[in-house]
């Protein structure tokens, strides 16, 4: 199927809309307490980052990227690939398409852990396709949920542009633990 350039302005244009809305709901960057993340579940945990009433994580600021749809195994993070992340070879360094992989995989875990549960990642697994520069205004990290288990979880994730061209592709696997308040 071929994509056209209106395609992509509506996607884009589409893309920038949700942007705007996010970023006036999310909260200011900071740390939630670990009293606070292991009071709740991880979707509750989500809703509540997304109302504003905790903190956005700072990583987010630092890379420019923010969480855009995290629910039910599913998460969709949006970056501004820019020239500030570029490696000495004038493109986005592969630093950043982990960074955000890692976050969307990570979350679509954490979605679905009940109340006293948290995760780390133990392992991810990225290939990068094709090279991102600030040409591309912005990209989706959309990750799904592959098993959640009572120990390790694992998902996958992509990263895609808005004429819908692959960047890159990952899969994680996650400890699952319980959360000492």
């Amino acid at each position: 199927m071929d994509v056209t350039k209106t395609d992509v302005n509506n996607t884009l244009a589409s893309w920038q809309v949700d942007d705007s809305r996010i970023r006036a709901t999310l909260g200011s960057v900071g740390i939630t307490s670990p009293n606070q993340l292991a009071s709740m579940s991880g979707q509750s945990f989500f809703d509540t980052m997304f109302a504003g009433e905790l903190p956005s994580p700072p990583i987010g600021e630092t890379l420019d990227f923010i969480p855009i749809h995290i629910q039910g195994g599913k998460a969709i993070f949006q970056g501004r690939p820019s020239q500030q992340h570029y490696n000495p070879l004038g493109s986005v360094h592969g630093g950043w398409f982990c960074t955000i992989l890692d976050s969307a995989v990570g979350c679509a875990i954490h979605s679905t852990l009940p109340a006293g549960k948290g995760y780390t990642t133990l392992e991810i697994k990225v290939n990068m396709i094709r090279a991102l520069t600030k040409a591309i205004p912005l990209v989706r990290a959309e990750a799904n949920i592959i098993h959640v288990g009572r120990q390790t979880a694992t998902a996958e994730g992509r990263i895609v542009g808005p004429d819908g061209k692959l960047y890159a592709h990952a899969t994680t696997t996650c400890l699952i633990f319980d959360m000492q308040p």
